[in-house]
């Protein structure tokens, strides 16, 4: 009996050394203009950093430097590489924008990943909310089978993608930060919006996968 609770508790503590808590980098708040009331329902007043949980030791952002495709094949302000480019400062020529309407950013990881978390800042220099804010994971590049949906705000399903049960969030410097669990292996990340709750275009400044 001793000798089975000893192999429990090592077992227990390689587990734990094996697993850290995600910690984002957060980049300096850059607020500015005057403030536009936030109108949106199901709003999650919450203004202040992600609550943290834990990821293997190993997992790391996969998503860095890889290639950016969207609905929007011409950009209304920026370049599509911004968002995978580990910029997250909010002025000018580091965010994209996209047309009015529901539109779309995919990353295609280059291969499939074991996906733990996924962290985006969509505009952080003025306080606002975005729109059915949909994540989605697949193999499938076109998005047509194997769709696991990982966050949906859309209450209303206004984006034909189902209700979902998610809080709309304000953003801020500290961006959105998604615990997937349990994991979901796929190579393509596609991120769902629909304007927001300023004006009706779509922008991103960042977005992270932390996968292994």
């Amino acid at each position: 009996m001793k000798k089975i609770i000893i192999a429990v508790f090592s077992l227990a503590l390689a587990i734990s050394a094996s697993a850290k808590v995600l910690k984002l980098e957060v980049p300096k708040a850059q607020l500015a203009g005057t403030p536009v009331p936030i109108k949106i329902p199901n709003l999650d007043p919450n203004k202040g950093a992600n609550p943290t949980f834990e990821v293997p030791d190993d997992v790391t952002n996969v998503a860095l430097k890889k290639t950016v495709t969207s609905s929007d094949d011409f950009p209304l302000i920026g370049e599509l590489t911004y968002i995978t480019d580990g910029d997250k400062e909010a002025a000018e020529g580091c965010y994209v924008a996209l047309m009015s309407g529901v539109q779309w950013v995919q990353i295609d990881l280059g291969k499939p990943y074991d996906i733990y978390a996924i962290a985006l800042w969509h505009y952080h220099s003025q306080e606002r909310a975005y729109k059915d804010v949909i994540i989605q994971i697949s193999n499938d590049k076109d998005f047509l089978k194997d769709v696991t949906t990982v966050f949906n705000n859309d209450h209303d399903n206004s984006a034909k993608k189902g209700r979902g049960g998610d809080k709309a969030y304000v953003e801020t410097n500290f961006g959105k930060l998604i615990q997937v669990n349990p994991a979901v292996k796929g190579q393509y990340v596609r991120l769902y919006s629909n304007g927001n709750s300023s004006d009706d275009s779509n922008h991103y400044i960042e977005v992270e996968v932390y996968g292994k």
